[in-house]
């Protein structure tokens, strides 16, 4: 048993300490209309974040990862239909698209900002295209200003994955572009350690325009049902609680807050890399012109990756690998042909990333901490 005091790579109990009141109020409220699924709570959630993200409207749905699902059930895919995205992300970027009938074509990313890149995309792209899947990974919005009018002249649907970068934005056409206002459909996930995280699991779809396609996903959350038992198609059941949209709406109000807390964190981090001379060792992430990245996760690139994980941990510091083999090494994708050293950007994060505790209650001697062990590992202490 290591005799440090731990540091844990995301706290809830003090994040929760802050709002416990507003919380306890909320749940309340709820609990005395018992009335749990869906409803005036839901409404209210999705008004709010549609005026957030400045896009005509918004479903929730059960989880981040129904989000996808749903986006991909809209694109009716037929066996052969393509969809291009990122290797190195989480696995349901992916597996919405097999399960939807689509097959993954991945794309590599840049080794820089971890996102996809867009010349990769638009190099992918065939005459079976039918969407482009990109991931804001860790909270940094893809360039997609770069693509979008590429896409839409070839009918290609473009799909944002938000699960990690809510309050993302990047400034296209001198306005603020907010992650999942950018694209035809929008993806988010409410998982608790997100930066807008419920108590359970939750999601959301955004739809920027267009009120026909956001009224087809309200149908298809709820077994493709217009009317209460009239099935206009097969769609599943994914709705968000009434419990979960009421400790939305409460952490909603503080999100800009504390993400702009999470950029303090990483730029404290920053400065302690460059005072303790580690920057030949540690690479930090980059935050991309023309965007502002929320830190999700703080990620670095390290060298000697895994020995200096389990020092950290050692010494009471949690860290994780996100992600250790890129998706188009995974065996379930092994049937697409894939081999090692076709994505080689992928391939070389998935060696070197690490991503060290991030959370807005972060305090700056534990960050101190961190990067002191950090340093003496590389002997620089």
């Amino acid at each position: 048993m290591s005799d440090f005091a731990k540091i844990p790579s995301f706290d809830l109990t003090r994040n929760y300490a802050r709002v416990k009141e507003e919380i306890n109020v909320a749940v309340l409220r709820v609990l005395d209309t018992q009335h749990f699924i869906l409803g005036s709570e839901v409404e209210a959630l999705e008004k709010e974040l549609s005026s957030y993200l400045e896009v005509k409207e918004t479903i929730g749905c059960a989880s981040g990862t129904d989000s996808l699902v749903l986006a991909m059930m809209t694109l009716d895919l037929k066996p052969g239909d393509e969809v291009i995205t990122t290797p190195f992300t989480f696995f349901a970027t992916a597996s919405c698209i097999t399960r939807c009938g689509g097959t993954p074509v991945f794309a590599d990313v840049d080794p820089s900002t971890y996102n996809i890149k867009s010349e990769e995309i638009l190099s992918k792209v065939t005459p079976r295209t039918r969407a482009v899947l990109p991931v804001h990974l860790f909270g940094q919005m893809c360039p997609l200003e770069e693509i979008k009018s590429e896409l839409k002249a070839r009918g290609i649907v473009l799909v944002e994955d938000c699960a990690q970068a809510i309050g993302a934005h990047r400034i296209i056409g001198g306005r603020i572009a907010r992650s999942g206002s950018v694209g035809d459909i929008g993806c988010f996930s409410f998982f608790p350690t997100k930066n807008l995280g419920c108590y359970g699991d939750g999601g959301l779809v955004s739809v920027p325009e267009d009120e026909t396609l956001a009224s087809r996903i309200r149908r298809l959350r709820v077994h493709g049902a217009g009317e209460t038992y009239m099935h206009e198609e097969v769609g599943i059941n994914s709705r968000l609680d009434a419990l979960q949209a009421a400790i939305l709406r409460v952490r909603l109000r503080h999100l800009e807050g504390w993400n702009e807390e999470r950029r303090i964190v990483a730029e404290r981090y920053e400065t302690l890399f460059a005072e303790k001379g580690l920057l030949e060792f540690v690479t930090p992430p980059v935050e991309a012109e023309g965007g502002r990245h929320v830190f999700h996760q703080y990620v670095i690139r390290a060298a000697r990756r895994d020995e200096l994980q389990k020092f950290l941990a050692s010494r009471g510091v949690t860290t994780r690998v996100y992600y250790p083999l890129p998706l188009h090494m995974q065996k379930c994708f092994s049937y697409l042909g894939y081999k090692k050293g076709d994505l080689p950007a992928a391939e070389m994060l998935s060696d070197e990333v690490l991503a060290l505790p991030m959370f807005p209650e972060l305090l700056p001697e534990e960050q101190e901490r961190i990067v002191s062990d950090i340093a003496k590992f590389y002997g620089k202490a």
